[in-house]
């Protein structure tokens, strides 16, 4: 009975593995294929038989993708290490310090999580103008516009939260009895214990940060300063009638960060995703 349930959930799982990597296997299948191939016939094809990387050229000669790449990576970048920083500097106190409305600080940051960043979008538009944190005065201004509306947030501090409870209290009290105050307690014994957390965040942060699209889209006004998801949007309009071809070539190109980041951390990842929920 235990085999049979077992085989049961493994062809469940394998088949819904299979249904999330066809869109990608179709990417990957349209963008090395010639211009003679119908990319839209039914049943696909995603074997090419006219196989190409001309693609993949004329996308890096055409239009200035690594430039936007460089500007991805930066805007990623500094997003992560923001993200890190505060998150465990908000998670700290919460989850190892003892103060009056602990728990309704808690979940006040919890609550905005329900809130969707499209309801705040206007507002916080406003405050990026007032600020002049936009590419129209500077491009390291308009850096900044990108990477601190998403400096930190509600799942980062929720996340290396429940890390740090996790940690047995007899470490912290060992570490002051050898006379280390708060400061170097969660800069040399705490955060070492939590690097699988900390790795989760960073994955979540850079695909967030990497792939973000709408508030790019209305804080930039200069191509040169475009991320990679602005600038492939843009290859719509560069190149007549839509070559899929080439969007599909380009969006190729965007996802390898990706992968590469998430390969260099995956050690990490199911262990860190165990540790912040176990504990509450």
């Amino acid at each position: 009975m235990k085999t049979a349930k077992g085989f049961i959930i493994h062809i469940i799982l394998i088949a819904v593995c299979i249904l999330c990597l066809l869109p990608f296997l179709w990417l990957t299948s349209t963008a090395l294929k010639g211009p003679a191939e119908n990319i839209f016939q039914y049943p696909p094809v995603f074997i090419p038989e006219d196989f190409t990387i001309e693609n993949f050229k004329m996308v890096l000669t055409l239009v200035p993708i690594v430039g936007y790449a460089i500007n991805s990576f930066i805007v990623a970048f500094f997003t992560v290490v923001l993200n890190l920083i505060f998150s465990a500097l908000a998670a700290y106190p919460l989850a190892r310090m003892n103060f009056g409305g602990k728990n309704l600080v808690f979940f006040g940051v919890l609550a905005t999580i329900m809130v969707p960043f499209q309801a705040i979008m206007l507002p916080i538009y406003i405050i990026t103008l007032k600020l002049n944190l936009v590419d129209s005065y500077s491009n390291f201004q308009g850096y900044l516009g990108l990477i601190l509306p998403f400096a930190v947030n509600a799942f980062g501090i929720f996340l290396l939260r429940q890390a740090f409870l996790g940690i047995p209290k007899e470490l912290e009290e060992s570490a002051v009895i050898d006379g280390c105050n708060s400061l170097q307690v969660f800069l040399k014994v705490l955060l070492p214990l939590i690097k699988p957390s900390l790795a989760v965040l960073a994955i979540f942060t850079f695909i967030g940060s990497w792939g973000e699209f709408l508030w790019p889209s209305i804080i930039l006004t200069k191509d040169t300063l475009y991320t990679l998801p602005v600038g492939i949007n843009d290859l719509q309009g560069t190149f007549s009638g839509s070559n899929y071809r080439l969007i599909a070539a380009g969006s190729m190109i965007s996802i390898l960060p990706i992968v590469i980041f998430f390969a260099a951390l995956q050690k990490y990842f199911i262990q860190g995703t165990n540790e912040g929920a176990v504990k509450g």
